[in-house]
């Protein structure tokens, strides 16, 4: 059973994110609220933690891992050849419930990217995992806090009812704001393709990169 731990969602407290900093650079996971589903967060690095949430979740190991950032820079840092609709596309839509697939950096473990040299990356809205990146002083996982096909999570209780046999502490910040996944994109140089539809429409990307294609 995981440990639930409540945390303001809105300024959340040091202490409490020092604690669940300190479970991922051990390797443990930690199931926390996001701006959209809840996520399960570890640290990228750590090769253990990555093969504890393909097992946790079921999942193959070819499906690349997202990670989550407190900043631009801090993609940027782990990006590498980013095409020019990066930077319009960030300042668009993030923080929000926008992943963003671009060549990932050498500083990334291939287990993270499934061996494809790609990663997802997002700048979430939600003042918890932002917080909880700034006090690991590293990038977060953010895959769907659920075992792979199975309904994601939307609190702190659906989580721990999920996954209470594997994550340690389930960070509690009440129920989520959003009932989908981010939408995520892969950025190639002069185009892009859709992923998975999510928190953000097709049609409104499409008419964001339709504007941006007429504006150069």
């Amino acid at each position: 059973m995981s440990e639930i731990l409540s945390v303001d969602p809105t300024a959340p407290q040091p202490e409490r994110l020092a604690r669940a900093a300190a479970l991922l650079r051990s390797g443990g996971l930690v199931a926390i609220p996001t701006d959209t589903v809840y996520g399960l967060a570890a640290d990228p690095f750590n090769a253990d933690a990555v093969e504890k949430i393909f097992a946790a979740k079921g999942r193959a190991a070819d499906a690349p891992l997202l990670l989550l950032v407190d900043s631009i820079e801090m993609a940027v840092s782990l990006s590498k050849n980013l095409p020019i609709s990066f930077h319009p596309l960030v300042k668009r839509y993030w923080p929000g419930p926008l992943t963003i697939v671009v060549e990932a950096s050498e500083r990334i473990p291939a287990a993270v990217t499934a061996n494809t040299g790609k990663v997802g990356l997002r700048l979430p809205a939600a003042a918890i995992p932002r917080a909880l990146v700034s006090a690991l002083g590293g990038p977060i996982t953010g895959t769907s806090a659920n075992r792979s096909g199975r309904p994601a999570c939307r609190s702190a209780a659906e989580a721990e009812s999920a996954l209470g046999d594997i994550v340690l502490l389930i960070l509690d910040g009440g129920p989520s704001p959003n009932a989908v996944p981010s939408t995520v994109v892969r950025l190639t140089r002069g185009s892009w393709e859709m992923i998975r539809e999510g928190a953000i429409q097709r049609a409104e990307l499409e008419s964001f990169f339709q504007s941006l294609e007429a504006g150069k």
